[in-house]
């Protein structure tokens, strides 16, 4: 497929990371392929481990749930979300099937992309395997062969090299390292009441009646 002939921009969308220090190293890919927003659903206690600085050069923007990070990402960023996924109807990522400004949704390693999220994709792609040894890869490092294909073929200018590296940026001034939480104060309270209820449910099942509580909200964004 051409080129994009408009601006469009790439973001990426994680949903309650199983490894919080991968969106640190995820983030590191983000800034080398240009990818303008990292939106963080759900879980929000992920940490910038493995990021080598790289948080400081991008946003990030939290959701509580899948449905108003879905609506952010059509109404407001005009994103089609593409699911990295082997379904019956993915198309490799060398086809580069992509039409507009986009948001790629990764799955878990080991279970891909849950029901809920594949709900709020508009297609899917995967990528070809050529070796027998694994049946898939690291989330990190599929991150970085899709948002490159994409980037190639949104005509990305190349960044400038000195020697044998890319030239970094000037890290923007005062930019806030923490992450934007874009959901209503009645979304953010109806999250928490909702995984407090779910608590208790499970400790009374186990016996007890005194769980302990936790808004888990908190952020940790250290190298």
């Amino acid at each position: 497929m051409a080129a994009a002939t408009a601006a469009v921009e790439s973001v990426v969308v994680v949903h309650n990371v199983a490894k919080r220090h991968n969106v640190g190293t995820l983030a590191r890919s983000a800034t080398a392929f240009g990818v303008a927003e990292v939106v963080v659903v759900g879980r929000r206690d992920v940490s910038a481990f493995g990021s080598h600085g790289s948080t400081s050069h991008l946003r990030f923007r939290h959701f509580v749930s899948l449905a108003t990070a879905r609506a952010y990402l059509k109404d407001e960023r005009g994103c089609d979300i593409c699911g990295v996924e082997i379904t019956d109807d993915a198309l490799p990522v060398t086809a580069r099937p992509f039409r507009r400004s986009t948001a790629f949704l990764f799955g878990n390693e080991g279970t891909g992309l849950s029901q809920k999220e594949c709900e709020i994709c508009d297609y899917f792609v995967y990528i070809a395997q050529y070796g027998g040894g694994t049946a898939s890869l690291n989330v990190t490092v599929a991150a970085s062969i899709v948002l490159h294909h994409f980037g190639v073929w949104a005509g990305f200018p190349e960044r400038g090299r000195e020697g044998n590296k890319f030239v970094v940026a000037e890290k923007p001034q005062g930019q806030s390292r923490g992450l934007y939480c874009s959901d209503s104060i009645e979304d953010v309270i109806e999250e928490r009441k909702a995984r407090k209820e779910n608590a208790c449910d499970i400790f009374e099942e186990n016996g007890s009646s005194h769980p302990q509580e936790s808004n888990g909200l908190d952020t940790m964004f250290t190298d």
